[in-house]
């Protein structure tokens, strides 16, 4: 499981579709290491990055649902990619997958097994399926707007998945501050962490269901949420038909973007859309709401900069949230939707080095 932090300086030089460079600090767990593959398997993240780009160009959407899983991966039993198993060794137990919180909204899984195949091919039994989760989520954030970020890498991959971990661990669409706070901070992570991660939603949207509790018969005295913009309400309002009047399976109910305004851009909009009480769900407008975080969002919403700064340092840190690390932890996958075969031993395959 997770081992003993060491602070370790990333200096990240990147340039993606413009001259943006960003140094982060990170606390990275013992056994993670940047390069970790060099040797072993060294196309591993140019192999990842070429297949997101490619899938992201067909369909721009897949960024958000990347950046998601990885999320929704790292907050149930920690990035160990069981949100990517079909199967439990639990008899009569979903997986993660089954959870309402995922389900049909896991978008960005193709991307990851063809990651997967793609990388087995050439470095048979070497890379995890949870490092490459946290490869993608970085090149989707990158294909979106962010300048980008080093990842280290060496997390194993868990054996179980089971859905009744999901709940408790992952933040609802009506979560207060307080709520958001609580479930961050159980992941070693902090309340800031929790607003600038949220900035995700620059990107991505919902489904009616999600919100239309704020369109609809709020309260005894209010038919809309009182908080949210009145002419943003009324144009969810004409997308979003009142309960009843359109179908109850969140799946075929329509979907609305969660900034209107740059919906396939990783940028600080979302925080301007926030002030201007455009936020989407009850979870994003009560950051603006709260005293305690609203001047962060006000800070974010002027320094686009320091937002991609911060996301890129929230990333990092997300990504050693529980991680197996080192031999007796976990294994390598052959295939990410299933465990290895008992008894078979999956030993990488480290290349010959000429001098």
């Amino acid at each position: 499981m997770a081992c003993r932090f060491s602070l370790l300086f990333l200096t990240v030089l990147v340039t993606a579709a413009s001259s943006w460079r960003v140094a982060v600090d990170a606390a990275i767990v013992d056994g993670l290491q940047v390069g970790f593959y060099d040797r072993t398997c060294p196309d591993a993240e140019s192999t990842v990055r070429d297949i997101v780009r490619t899938d992201l160009t067909n369909d721009p959407t897949l960024a958000a649902g990347i950046i998601r899983i990885f999320f929704h991966d790292c907050f149930v039993k920690g990035c160990d990619a069981s949100i990517l198993l079909d199967d439990t060794t639990t008899p009569g137990e979903e997986t993660e997958k089954d959870s309402s919180a995922n389900g049909f909204t896991l978008n960005g899984l193709g991307t990851i097994d063809t990651a997967k195949s793609t990388i087995e091919s050439l470095c048979p039994r070497t890379v995890s399926c949870a490092d490459i989760i946290a490869f993608a989520a970085r090149e989707a954030a990158i294909a979106a707007g962010h300048p980008g970020y080093a990842v280290a890498a060496g997390r194993r991959d868990g054996r179980a998945s089971l859905k009744s971990n999901v709940p408790g661990n992952l933040p609802g669409p009506s979560s207060t501050v307080a709520d958001l706070t609580r479930v961050f901070v159980a992941k070693g992570m902090s309340e800031e962490d929790m607003v600038v991660l949220s900035g995700a939603h620059s990107i991505g949207g919902a489904h009616c269901t999600m919100f239309s509790n704020r369109l609809y018969n709020f309260s005894d005295g209010e038919d809309i949420d009182p908080t949210m913009n009145p002419v943003y309400a009324g144009q969810l309002r004409k997308v979003c038909p009142a309960p009843g009047h359109t179908s109850n399976d969140p799946e075929n109910q329509p979907k609305v973007a969660f900034d209107a305004r740059t919906e396939q851009r990783l940028d600080s909009s979302y925080y301007k859309e926030l002030l201007a009480g455009r936020g989407l769900l009850s979870s994003d407008d009560a950051l603006v709401e709260d005293p305690a975080t609203r001047p962060l969002v006000e800070q974010l919403a002027r320094n686009e900069f320091l937002f991609h700064r911060k996301f890129a340092e929230a990333m990092q840190k997300l990504g050693t949230v529980d991680v197996l690390v080192g031999e007796g932890q976990g294994e390598i996958r052959l295939k990410c939707s299933a465990v290895n075969s008992p008894g078979e031993v999956v030993t990488p395959t480290i290349p010959t080095l000429s001098f």
